[in-house]
């Protein structure tokens, strides 16, 4: 008997699959990859700092504008640094998701984590980072230029901040990046996705200033149904109207854009 037959079967230990395919990529190092790939672009440099920039002009704005004897208060410039997050900054998320299809890098990044669905919830899960990052910007901001305005204005501006207010800016700040998201899941295309974020809520909102489609611009334009959590003011009838217009601008093209995510035919070239 040769020496290759007299090796049993059970010593040959071949490997049945890649070392790490069973489990996958951690999921925190999937979140850490996709901030990686937002801030890393130029194009996500840009507009982190241009929401920077509107952050510090629109400040600068408040402190100068308005009456001499006009005190703005915490709660003022926060809401005035929240402006451009809500506009600007979920455009992040849109590019989170289209950058594979436009960018043609979701080959690679399927082939590394064939779950399409577990990619998808990382970039959802860096959106809400950044968004996260971006209240933390506009809180500090809002400190910043509320001690300026007092000394350069010789005011005495109220420095109290109600809790329903700061977490009603975390809440829609969060809700305004997975909108982003979703649009970005559904369309897969950078300009269309961007484009639809910032003209479909805008033409909605004029759309119901008319008398004709009032009652349902209450229910269904989320400009209206997430100001008073932002003010927090949100009472019982508040919710269901928000409810409704998340249902319809988050929740349905999330789903669907997920399902064209996890079903789309990803070219190389």
């Amino acid at each position: 008997m040769s020496t290759a037959t007299s090796i049993k079967e059970k010593d040959v230990q071949m490997p049945s699959r890649l070392d790490g395919a069973d489990s996958g990529i951690p999921f925190t190092r999937l979140i850490s990859l996709e901030l990686r790939k937002l801030t890393d672009t130029r194009a996500g440099r840009v507009l982190v700092l241009v929401v920077a920039a509107l952050v510090i002009a629109i400040g600068l704005i408040g402190v100068f504008s308005g009456k001499a004897d006009q005190d703005k208060d915490l709660t003022d410039f926060l809401a005035l640094a929240s402006l451009p997050l809500q506009m600007v900054l979920p455009l992040l998320g849109v590019l989170a998701v289209t950058s594979e299809w436009s960018q043609r890098t979701g080959l690679v990044t399927f082939t590394l984590e064939p779950r399409r669905a577990r990619v998808a919830y990382a970039k959802w899960t860096a959106a809400l980072v950044l968004g996260v990052a971006g209240v933390v910007l506009a809180l500090v901001s809002a400190v910043a230029f509320t001690a300026l305005a007092g000394a350069l204005r010789g005011g005495d501006p109220s420095w109290s901040l109600g809790w329903q207010v700061l977490l009603g800016v975390v809440v829609g700040q969060l809700l305004y990046m997975s909108i982003g998201v979703a649009f970005g899941m559904l369309i897969q295309n950078t300009p269309g996705a961007i484009v639809a974020f910032l003209i479909l809520p805008t033409l909605w909102s004029i759309l119901g200033s008319f008398s004709w489609s009032e009652s349902v611009a209450k229910w269904a334009d989320t400009n209206r149904t997430l100001s008073p959590l932002y003010d927090g003011s949100m009472h019982a009838d508040d919710w269901p109207k928000l409810f409704v217009s998340l249902v319809i601008w988050l929740a349905l093209p999330m789903i669907v854009g997920i399902w064209r995510m996890t079903h789309s035919e990803v070219k190389s070239a």
